[in-house]
């Protein structure tokens, strides 16, 4: 049985190049991609294709209905859920991520409501300069799935 990997999850996501982006590299690290939904966009829509291009049929892309279904899930399995947010209060090279991790990222437009919030098991944040607002979700994604993959050994081997 393969070892079980941290997975990025979306919160409703709104824009769909960033999330055939985070297709993309999901299928070209080994990760699993979790959608909640609403999406803000249809799943045949061309930028998602465009994105994700032909790497679709090689990732695990995992649907949950809404938020409740998909923390049902980690419940079930024994996994964390790890919010990425402007609000986090520890540094994501500071965290200790483990292989079950479910490493959360919010709607481009607003994040994630309160109680999504306070039902993260942690709450990590991607230091940055004070003046700025927030980073784009799939360039957040690559850098939190990386620096999880990296503490863990986990990067797929090459060739």
């Amino acid at each position: 049985m393969q070892q079980q990997k941290p997975a990025l999850a979306l919160y409703q996501p709104d824009i769909a190049g960033n999330t055939g982006t985070l297709i993309r590299l999901s299928a070209c690290l080994g990760t699993q991609l979790h959608i909640i939904a609403p999406a803000g966009f249809r799943h045949d829509d061309k930028a998602l294709r465009r994105a994700g291009m032909d790497y679709a049929a090689l990732a695990s892309v995992v649907r949950h209905d809404d938020f409740a279904a998909f923390a049902q899930m980690a419940s079930a399995q024994g996994r964390r859920i790890i919010l990425a947010s402007t609000r986090g209060n520890i540094p994501h090279t500071d965290f200790a991520f483990t292989a079950g991790d479910l490493l959360l990222l919010g709607r481009e437009s607003s994040g994630v409501p309160d109680d999504v919030h306070e039902r993260a098991t942690a709450r990590i944040v991607i230091p940055m300069h004070q003046d700025a607002r927030s980073i784009n979700q799939a360039v957040s994604g690559a850098i939190i799935l990386s620096e999880a993959l990296r503490q863990l050994s986990a990067f797929p081997t090459a060739g």
